[in-house]
């Protein structure tokens, strides 16, 4: 298969260290659907992400002053990527794309049970699915009909 996206070794350790800081907790299936969710941003040209090309603008994107991921503020994120991150972060590249996260663009963590704290709607977007402490959501059709080709 293919990779989604062009990239680079550099690329693949910015992901890697990025699903590590956002989904570490979550086990590998945790930091696989974060990483789908920023190569489905870097292949989109739609809502949010129509300025945004590749995996390092899409992981230092700004919003409105705000770092798009809460990883890039914390000291860990600077750490040197591990050989089973830069796996995982090379698998999404490569098309890995499953649910919840297979069409979507968002996902935040509620800081609580999950089952509980995700809104069904968010920004206007659908609930796509949780996993773990993850809520995920996709656009709909007429914001975004590319990300479901």
């Amino acid at each position: 298969m293919g990779a989604r996206v062009k990239y680079t070794s550099s690329d693949v350790d910015l992901l890697a260290r990025l699903m590590r800081g956002e989904a570490q907790a979550e086990g590998e299936k945790g930091m696989l659907t974060v990483g789908a969710v920023v190569i489905n941003r870097a292949v989109v040209r739609c809502s949010d992400f129509k300025n945004v090309n590749n995996i390092n603008d899409v992981i230092y994107h700004y919003m409105n002053g705000d770092a798009m991921f809460d990883a890039i503020v914390e000291p860990d994120f600077y750490l040197k990527s591990r050989e089973r991150e830069r796996r995982l972060a090379e698998q999404t590249i490569k098309g890995w794309r499953e649910w919840p996260s297979k069409y979507s663009l968002w996902y935040f963590n509620p800081w609580g049970p999950t089952s509980q704290a995700c809104p069904e709607v968010w920004y206007g977007q659908p609930l796509a699915g949780t996993w773990k402490n993850h809520c995920f959501y996709q656009p709909t059709s007429t914001e975004c009909a590319e990300i479901y080709r």
